[in-house]
């Protein structure tokens, strides 16, 4: 379990680190249905993870098994396609940032936040993590990790949940701050909310390049 677990964990990771989806949940916690939306799109935002990374997991198994010991040329293939994928998700949002001087836009949906329900909030959360083709990538290569380490039942579960936590912990420590001190914590998160607007291209675009090296170079191990 070990293996799989410290393979995954840096996916997880990269997961949590995703501008957009924390910029989303600031506003729904600067919105007037704050505590519904927010807790809704934390819940949406697992959900979302779970599926994915347990849909790949399964599909990982379809690859012929091979001794523990053996190359796994298969899985190293597509992880280097995978990576490699990566690197290109890098090379779109550096070359998405805004130019110096100017200030970066949000995505027009955000404007809707305000008017948001709980069951929207869950709904855009579970889409940000599920189909997000960032998060997909990543999920695709934590479900191989997970999967190629053959581990018990019990055990895939485990490791499934604990990857899951990592990579809510971006949305879930801004919310349950929220929930717990609301007044203290307006004014961080809009100044949050700020940095992140215009930082957002650059963020994502080192994060992918580092995620793209790293599950290249697992890859290349597994040859």
């Amino acid at each position: 379990m070990g293996g799989a677990l410290g393979e995954a964990l840096p996916l997880a990771l990269g997961i949590a680190v995703s501008p957009i989806p924390i910029i989303a949940a600031i506003l729904m916690l600067l919105s007037p249905k704050a505590k519904g939306t927010s807790v809704g799109f934390l819940l949406g935002w697992m959900v979302g993870i779970i599926v994915a990374v347990t849909v790949f997991t399964l599909l990982s198994n379809l690859i012929p098994a091979s001794d523990p010991s053996d190359p796994k040329p298969t899985v190293g293939v597509i992880k280097i396609v995978l990576g490699v994928l990566l690197l290109l998700l890098a090379v779109r949002q550096w070359r998405s940032r805004p130019k110096e001087g100017a200030t970066a836009a949000l995505p027009k949906w955000m404007a809707a936040i305000d008017t948001m329900t709980t069951l929207r909030g869950l709904g855009l959360g579970f889409l940000l993590s599920a189909v997000n083709p960032k998060n997909l990538l990543l999920a695709v290569a934590a479900g191989l990790a997970i999967g190629a380490d053959d581990l018990a039942v019990g055990s895939t579960v485990l490791v499934i949940v604990i990857f899951t936590i990592i990579a809510s912990l971006s949305i879930a420590i801004p919310v349950i701050a929220y929930l717990v001190a609301t007044k203290r914590m307006e004014g961080p998160l809009e100044r949050l909310r700020g940095w992140l607007v215009q930082n957002n291209a650059v963020v994502m675009g080192v994060l992918l390049l580092v995620m793209g090296v790293v599950v290249i170079g697992k890859g290349i191990a597994n040859l």
